[in-house]
């Protein structure tokens, strides 16, 4: 009896390190490119409502869609929408990301800006790309 169970804690173990492994390198980040067969036109700003580093970024975002009211700012409460979830989750997978990496999230084609740092210090020069496109 005991051979049993030792063997199922040592399993236990493998299985355990095996999906710690696996969370730490199947979440690459992304490439900052973007590549044909990805909308690079679309700029997905995925938030929570009651978030505080969504609600620090919110000012800047409402001030980002006056200032470029012709690109695409597709804003999408991810925490209690499940419509806007599995958007999330696609539009993630698209941009080679296999987890997200929580909110607040800026995605536009296979580039990533996260958290309210990153997005008021790069955001606006995508937008600028983008503008100048059309």
């Amino acid at each position: 009896m005991d051979r049993i169970i030792k063997f199922v804690i040592a399993l236990l173990v493998v299985i355990a390190a095996a999906s710690v492994a696996y969370l730490v390198f199947a979440a690459s980040p992304a490439p900052s490119s973007s590549s044909s067969g990805v909308n690079d036109s679309i700029v997905y700003y995925f938030y929570g409502n009651g978030c505080p580093h969504c609600a620090a970024v919110e000012p800047f975002m409402e001030n980002m869609t006056k200032k470029y009211p012709d690109v695409d700012i597709r804003m999408l409460e991810v925490w209690y929408n499940q419509t806007n979830q599995q958007i999330d989750d696609q539009v993630n997978a698209e941009a080679g990301i296999t987890s997200p990496p929580g909110v607040p999230e800026i995605v536009i084609g296979k580039t990533v800006l996260v958290g309210e740092v990153d997005i008021p210090a790069k955001l606006e020069g995508y937008l600028q790309a983008i503008e100048k496109k059309k």
